[in-house]
């Protein structure tokens, strides 16, 4: 490794006493650590892994989430504690945390914005946000950091998940367990950072429109209750007894899709529904009067979709070496891929990473915004690359 900057990644199976000691000491590969990121199983006792890892690295700055599923440098798992660090003098970091996110998403954005550092001494700068997909509609967490920072800082990371409940979401800062919140960590860097953001989803059958949707929840389709067309398109029986799990599990494979007046294709995860009033709930807008597919993916297109993924983070990196890679990948895309094809994705990363160690979760929402506004994603796989 490069002397000045460092990365390591970490994994231990289960929650149980010594998992997170064990794995912050793969992770802490380097003297100088300036930060630690968690990614854990939402089962177990989350205060205890906490102070477990911090009796270990000490006073380090710290971020995390709960996932639907963990990812390391050996590949995929659940109910497991994976910790990436990083440090060396050739970074600088600072963290930040927005609470009851809920009662105003875009300025838990703006909040956490203001963490990353400034100065020349490190001019490669990214924003690493965790969030509570099921606070509300997230593209104003990043309208919130981008009306702070605007176009001249990146944006990357990923909403928590709760092992496909889809009822309550964990985020760390520090020692703290917190819900319903926003974590973030300013990172600056002397060398490149790489951001690549691909789905691999496409059109199936006739378009319906939104006759009817209000934030993140969609309401009518064609002018019918949106659950019942959604459904009907699927030619698929509704799940019993209200099931919201069973329905987010039916939508995994089945996310809306939409463009956009340039060109953009956007998708969007369904995280459950109402059955009485028969809409269906989404993690972020859909808008009004826009035209949505239904979409779907196999495991030639998710994977061919990885590998793109991972290119443009590397090609951002001005032909340097990655240090490592963090990876947002939605539980959508895994549900596509199977158990065999998310350890082949995993493979992928890492061949393509030529052995730097890999981080991440699955997740309930992406976000990446490298130009413009738009930065929040759905069922799509975003990495981040460091030089």
């Amino acid at each position: 490794m490069q002397a000045s900057r460092w990365f390591g990644v970490g994994a231990a199976e289960g929650h149980g006493q010594g998992a997170g000691a064990r794995a912050v000491d793969e992770a802490l590969v380097g003297d100088d650590p300036k930060l630690l990121v968690v990614f854990c199983s939402p089962v177990g006792d989350l205060h205890a892994l906490l102070r477990e890892i911090s009796d270990r690295a000490g006073d380090v700055p710290l971020i995390g989430c709960t996932t639907a599923g963990e990812i390391g440098t050996s590949g995929p798992s659940d109910g497991s504690v994976v910790v990436a660090a990083l440090g060396g003098p050739g970074f600088s970091v600072e963290t930040a945390c927005a609470m009851e996110a809920s009662q105003g998403l875009r300025k838990a954005g703006s909040h956490a914005a203001r963490c990353v550092p400034e100065g020349m001494e490190h001019p490669n700068r990214v924003l690493l946000l965790l969030s509570d997909g099921l606070a509300g509609d997230q593209r104003e967490v990043v309208r919130g950091a981008y009306e702070v920072l605007g176009a001249a800082v990146p944006l990357v990371g990923g909403c928590a998940g709760d092992d496909l409940k889809m009822v309550r979401t964990f985020q760390f800062h520090g020692g703290e367990v917190l819900t319903d919140a926003v974590v973030a960590a300013g990172i600056a860097s002397d060398a490149p950072l790489g951001i690549g953001v691909r789905h691999g989803w496409r059109r199936v059958g006739e378009p319906m429109l939104v006759t009817g949707s209000c934030g993140n929840c969609v309401c009518t389709l064609d002018d019918r209750p949106a659950l019942d067309a959604y459904l009907e398109h699927l030619r698929l029986d509704e799940p019993p007894d209200g099931d919201q799990e069973a329905l987010a599990r039916l939508a995994l494979i089945h996310p809306l899709g939409f463009g956009t007046p340039r060109g953009e294709e956007i998708i969007r995860f369904i995280g459950g529904g109402d059955y009485a009033e028969r809409s269906l709930a989404c993690i972020a807008e859909v808008p009004q009067g826009a035209l949505v597919w239904i979409m779907e993916g196999d495991a030639q297109s998710v994977l061919e979709a990885t590998e793109a993924a991972a290119a443009d983070s590397l090609a951002a990196l001005d032909g340097r070496p990655p240090l490592g890679m963090i990876a947002f990948d939605c539980i959508a895309r895994r549900g596509v891929l199977g158990d065999q094809g998310i350890q082949a994705e995993i493979d992928r990363l890492a061949t393509l990473a030529a052995g730097a160690p890999i981080a991440g979760f699955y997740t309930y929402g992406e976000i990446a915004r490298t130009s413009g506004v738009r930065g929040f994603h759905n069922q799509t796989l975003v990495v981040l690359a460091l030089a």
